[in-house]
């Protein structure tokens, strides 16, 4: 019995020149791959490359959204020194117009002091890079920052502004704000202690507002994590400390001499008696 047997051994160069072009041009479609085929001197029908087009799956997937920020999700050490981690994240109120407000807290995960509060009705990414360029002109660059996977610490000024500073940026997993706990707790007592207790009637008197709660925090209220001090306290200390051991450290890098050293002409003439000459 003979059977027949269809060959398309020119298929196989079409083939694998489609995949060339699609490697180069990955956003095109058939239609167009076919375009550049055909600009090529190579006249293929329609029909057939697309057929060679979902057999070797060059489909173009549709992107599901604007590209972001990945960011790193190895786990984070517990700080040992104040800027060594900053954590941010966003608290939204509403004045009494009926304006949203919305609230950055940057807060160091060491000393635990409120490094900014800024209030705006809208905030974008742009925005919280300068905000923190000028919280960093005022102290040392963070080692790391941490926040939740928002739209505005996901966004690609982000991205640039912690490659330019050398800043690495972590992402919380999804649906886990107690991996943020820091200013998760902070977030808590400034809802508690301020905002649920407050009216806001205009942009500017929330700023005012804010500006005094967060100078009140960290120099009036002690925390029982700090040893009962105040975040300002607590920072001050450490520095004290850090001068103190630096100081002991420079006092004690000199060599000391463990014995002391012959006087060699007493010892000489001692040597002289005993021998007789």
């Amino acid at each position: 019995m003979v059977r027949y047997r269809h060959r398309r051994a020119e298929d196989a160069d079409l083939g694998l020149r489609l995949k060339e072009l699609a490697a180069q041009r990955r956003r095109f479609g058939y239609r167009r791959l076919n375009q550049m085929l055909k600009r090529e001197r190579t006249v293929v029908n329609l029909k057939k490359v697309r057929r060679l087009y979902s057999e070797e799956r060059l489909q173009v997937r549709r992107r599901g959204g604007r590209k972001r920020v990945m960011g790193t999700r190895a786990p984070m050490a517990i700080p040992q020194a104040p800027n060594q981690r900053w954590s941010l994240d966003f608290v939204s109120d509403v004045m009494t117009n009926g304006r949203k407000l919305r609230i950055l807290a940057v807060v160091d995960d060491f000393t635990a002091e409120c490094l900014c509060l800024i209030a705006d009705t809208s905030l974008s990414g742009l925005r919280v890079t300068r905000e923190l360029d000028s919280v960093i002109a005022g102290r040392r660059r963070p080692l790391m920052i941490v926040s939740d996977n928002g739209t505005e610490f996901t966004s690609m000024a982000i991205l640039r502004w912690s490659q330019e500073r050398a800043v690495d940026w972590h992402y919380i997993a999804p649906g886990k704000p107690q991996q943020n706990a820091f200013v998760e707790n902070f977030n808590g007592r400034l809802r508690d202690e301020l905002l649920n207790e407050t009216l806001f009637s205009s942009l500017a008197e929330a700023r005012t507002m804010l500006a005094d709660w967060r100078l009140d925090y960290n120099t009036q209220r002690t925390h029982s994590r700090l040893g009962w001090l105040t975040p300002s306290e607590f920072a001050n200390r450490n520095v004290q400390d850090k001068q103190r051991l630096l100081g002991a450290a420079s006092q004690g890098s000199a060599p000391i001499a463990v014995a002391s050293t012959a006087q060699t002409g007493n010892h000489q003439a001692e040597i002289l008696q005993k021998t007789g000459s």
